[in-house]
């Protein structure tokens, strides 16, 4: 019987493995490539022991501890120490993302799309396709942590030694795959993939605001969190080994809650109950606009927020940047001076570019919501009743337009609330608001392209992600890494004025905002006449 509960679990395991077959290199090559750039820059930008001890001092700021962790190693901040302290917590998130949307994409979403229900019906342990889930999501966690290690240790940084990177790499596995038993237990309680991935979020979330918080008060608080757990390791430092085996023990029990909860349930159902539904749809649910927007409020509402902390947490660390920035040659590398402008205002406008990059992501999810349902055959069944392809699109297109103006107001207010409160004289609301607002044309041209996608390549609209990274690196890093400024002006947001130290170039404004009309009505024009997948 034990046998029959796991029948197959090598097969799917397999299918799994081939169906992420381009996903997971690419994960593993993004977080491992940006860990070894971000080292590089550090051994460089930070080789005398004087300009690490000005960092160490900025680190102490309590707004850095709540963003970054409590520093270990702070009195003797060698280049390892500073990579613990400044990159595990933020590798660990990337993990833990990673596996989150690993484990619902092979379980609930699976069992939504009716795939298992089909897996099902042939010789099929019951337990299989978790198990097969499991594995594989451990696996890949285990196989990131040695290749993350590894690739430390070869860089032969001084302070890094190969003990440490293999605690830093085993602190990043680890983090990962106690979120997969995390999400494996949401799995089980949510009857909807949306519900699982939203309840694995929130987790993430508290689990980051409840370690800020002890970090800077209460060090017992911090325990409450796993991401506390990890960070208790102090790569390079201490290099303690019990608080990642206590992480990891608790990932094995969650994982056998997963799994006896799996066993016990029926299939497509959820331990939480569902709440009832209206008799009648309201107004807003009769329309296509409705519809997605109620699809996507949850995650609309999370990253509203989110994006509002990201403005806060970025504007609490204003206050001591002067200081900073006049003895740290890497940010001075990153920010060309400016005559008659402080450093401050400079680097506002490159918080800014950055704080709008990353409130796009929530804005191409909107758009891309289209393809998704598309694929799951729900478009179909809209495009049956009296709605046009033109006006379903425009629907999903709205809510993208929407979320980009909200994303970047929240972004704006939350930065100029808190920097409001620790500069001297406080900030002109303005000015900030104006400099987020200016990136509006550039959001507007990667939905754009990404209706442009949809239209015509919709097998193909992950390269929209490909692209924003590539915005990100030459945009944010370019100037410490001197890339030729062409690179720059292939992005969408290599054209925008930085204000407050650029003046207003309205041509500018006007062209990338025709751009984006255009692109977008050429999209139009190919999703009128292509074939709905089903």
């Amino acid at each position: 019987m034990g046998k029959s509960l796991y029948q197959h679990t090598g097969k799917l395991t397999s299918f799994i493995l081939r169906r992420d077959r381009i996903r997971i290199p690419i994960w593993f090559i993004a977080i491992i490539g940006f860990v070894i750039a971000v080292a590089y820059v550090f051994e460089n930008a930070y080789g005398e022991h004087g300009e690490r001890e000005a960092m160490a001092e900025t680190m102490k700021n309590p707004a850095m501890i709540a963003m970054v962790g409590k520093g270990y190693g702070i009195d003797d901040y060698t280049i390892g120490a500073m990579m613990a302290h400044q990159m595990l917590l933020f590798t660990a998130i990337a993990v833990a993302i990673m596996s989150i949307l690993f484990v619902v994409r092979h379980t609930r979403a699976d069992e939504e799309a009716g795939r298992i229900e089909l897996i099902r019906s042939f010789p099929t342990g019951r337990l299989a396709n978790l198990s097969a889930t499991i594995i594989v999501a451990f696996g890949m966690n285990i196989l990131l942590a040695i290749l993350l290690g590894g690739s430390l240790a070869a860089l032969q940084i001084e302070s890094m030694d190969l003990v440490g990177s293999l605690i830093f790499g085993a602190a990043i596995g680890i983090t990962g795959m106690i979120f997969t038993a995390i999400t494996a237990v949401f799995v089980q309680l949510s009857e909807s993939s949306r519900g699982a991935t939203g309840y694995a979020f929130l987790v993430l979330i508290m689990a980051y605001l409840i370690r800020a918080i002890g970090d800077v008060g209460n060090e017992a608080v911090s325990w409450i969190s796993p991401l506390g757990w990890v960070l208790e390791s102090q790569a390079y430092v201490e290099n303690n080994l019990g608080p990642l085996l206590l992480t990891l023990a608790v990932a094995l029990l969650l994982t056998g809650l997963a799994f006896y909860l799996y066993a016990i349930r029926d299939l497509e159902a959820g331990f939480l109950p569902s709440r009832p539904g209206r008799k009648h749809a309201s107004f807003m649910l009769q329309g296509p606009f409705g519809l997605l927007l109620r699809i996507q409020r949850t995650g609309l509402i999370a990253w509203a927020i989110g994006m509002f902390i990201f403005g806060v947490s970025y504007g609490s660390i204003m206050g001591d940047l002067e200081s900073f920035f006049a003895e740290n040659e890497m940010f001075q590398q990153m920010i060309t001076p400016e005559a008659g402008f402080t450093l401050t205002e400079q680097f506002i406008t490159m918080l800014m570019s950055v704080l709008a990059m990353l409130g796009t992501i929530p804005v191409l999810m909107a758009v891309l919501k289209l393809v998704g349902e598309e694929r799951k055959g729900r478009t179909e069944h809209i495009l049956a009743r009296v709605v046009s392809r033109f006006r379903l699109l425009f629907s999903g297109l709205l809510i993208a337009l929407l979320a980009s103006f909200f994303m970047l107001s929240l972004s704006g207010i939350g930065l100029w609330s808190a920097g409001n409160a620790v500069v001297d004289g406080g900030m002109d609301f303005g000015r900030i608001y104006a400099a987020a607002m200016i990136y509006l044309p550039a959001v507007w041209v990667m939905i754009g392209i990404a209706v442009v996608l949809i239209g015509f390549l919709p097998r193909l609209t992950s390269l929209i992600w490909v692209y924003l990274i590539y915005s990100f690196l030459v945009v944010y890093m370019g100037g410490l890494f001197d890339f030729p400024s062409w690179m720059e002006k292939l992005t969408a947001f290599g054209h925008i004025p930085q204000i407050p130290v650029d003046e207003m170039d309205y041509m500018k404004v006007i062209t990338m905002t025709l751009i984006a009309i255009v692109l977008i009505g050429i999209g139009c024009i190919g999703y009128r006449k292509r074939d709905i997948e089903g």
